[in-house]
């Protein structure tokens, strides 16, 4: 099996001030393409460290992929120590002056001097072209290793990877274990639960599964090899067994809402409890927020006394309301949250109305109180289409009242 190590550098990525997901995004794309990662290390800006960090994983790995610290500032230290762990010097690219001129001059201005030290790169090193930045990348081998060097903005570093160095990887190793990632997204259950209901599926030996919670979904992930005959047997059998707590196949609740909705439906929001959050995520998604023909946020009063019964007289009110603005086919709705946590929400569909009284079992923040309020109340649209039960069951949230009307 192959070793692969990625390398990430700069003092924001080790201390946290930004989160790396250059990281994530390069270990599942060598996951699929047969490059598992098998070890991630995070180096700050320490041109020594960094030197030793490299030589290391040169020693043991096959691939390392060396991400950031080739900008012109002085905290850019990669290729400097890149040169330092191979025991040569720094040689400029002319190719990339010439290179990094031209782009200055496309947009009318004149290359900082600055900018020469990013085209300054170990003796003996490839040039790894990079089409939309400044920063070039480059290879070279060191002991067993070949190493990749990209720059950190995810934007380069993606389009890198994609078209430059997974090409290369493919050409100079021979991968037969190659997998395809097969996701499941769900909502309502626990990982814990998730895995008691799995004990009844039994997989090949050449697939496996993976999970991923990021609330307040867990995506479920079936690694396969390409073209398994198997692959829509085993996704039947794992959509039986979460039952109508999976919100999407292959993509997020948003997309497959966007997915089931006619071509000419529209919807309406009206938010209180969600504080906005709802549509504000909708427009993630563009083909599902073209479809939103009206929208209002209003002020969460706290209203402890509210009950389903009156909610659904006050979804009928809104409903007209909006729908005097411009009529829509489905309007969703989130009413006045409580003080020990409750809040209410509604649909209204051609076919009717319904509202329910939810409370959270356990304590939130704000923010993951509104996305798990938009959550349910987007769901309850994705049961409607898909004609399920509208009133989901959800490990975390107690039902207190519901009405159909």
């Amino acid at each position: 099996m192959l070793s692969v190590v990625m390398i990430s550098t700069g003092e924001e990525v080790l201390y946290g001030d930004i989160t790396d997901t250059n990281a994530a995004w390069l270990s599942a794309q060598f996951f699929e393409q047969g490059f598992a990662m098998t070890r991630r290390v995070t180096v700050g800006d320490n041109y020594e460290a960094l030197a030793k960090e490299i030589e290391m994983c040169s020693l043991s790995a096959d691939i390392v992929i060396v991400n950031g610290g080739l900008g012109p500032t002085s905290d850019d230290l990669t290729a400097a120590s890149a040169a330092m762990a191979a025991n040569v010097g720094l040689e400029q690219s002319n190719a990339w002056v010439a290179e990094m001129t031209a782009k200055y001059q496309q947009v009318g201005r004149v290359m900082p001097a600055a900018n020469l030290k990013q085209a300054m790169l170990p003796e003996g090193a490839e040039l790894i072209d990079n089409p939309v930045g400044t920063a070039c990348g480059f290879m070279m081998q060191l002991n067993r290793a070949w190493l990749f060097f990209t720059p950190g903005v995810p934007s380069e570093f993606k389009i890198m990877v994609s078209e430059q160095i997974l090409p290369r990887l493919k050409t100079m190793f021979t991968v037969s274990d190659s997998k395809v990632c097969h996701r499941l997204y769900t909502y309502g259950l626990s990982e814990s639960g998730i895995s008691d209901l799995f004990q009844a599926l039994t997989l090949p030996e050449t697939c496996s599964l993976g999970y991923r919670s990021s609330l307040p979904f867990i995506e479920i992930k079936l690694f396969a090899p390409q073209n398994d005959t198997q692959v829509p047997i085993l996704l039947a059998q794992m959509a039986e067994l979460l039952g109508d707590n999976v919100v999407g196949e292959g993509e997020g609740l948003l997309n497959a809402i966007a997915d089931l909705l006619a071509d000419d439906a529209t919807l309406a929001l009206s938010e209180q409890s969600s504080g906005g959050f709802a549509i504000n995520w909708l427009q993630d998604v563009p083909s599902l927020s073209a479809r939103l023909a009206v929208s209002e946020v209003m002020a969460d009063d706290i209203d402890d006394n509210a009950c389903a019964a009156e909610f659904s007289t006050l979804i009928a009110l809104r409903g007209q309301r909006l729908h005097l603005h411009a009529p829509a086919t489905y309007t969703l709705t989130t009413g006045p949250s409580s003080t020990e946590g409750g809040f209410m929400l509604g649909l209204t569909t051609p076919d009717g109305c319904w509202c329910q009284q939810l409370i959270f079992k356990r304590q939130y923040s704000n923010y993951n109180r509104r996305w798990i309020i938009s959550t349910v109340m987007f769901d309850m649209l994705r049961r409607y289409l898909q004609g399920k039960e509208i009133f989901g069951c959800y490990e975390s949230l107690d039902r207190v009242a519901s009405e159909h009307l």
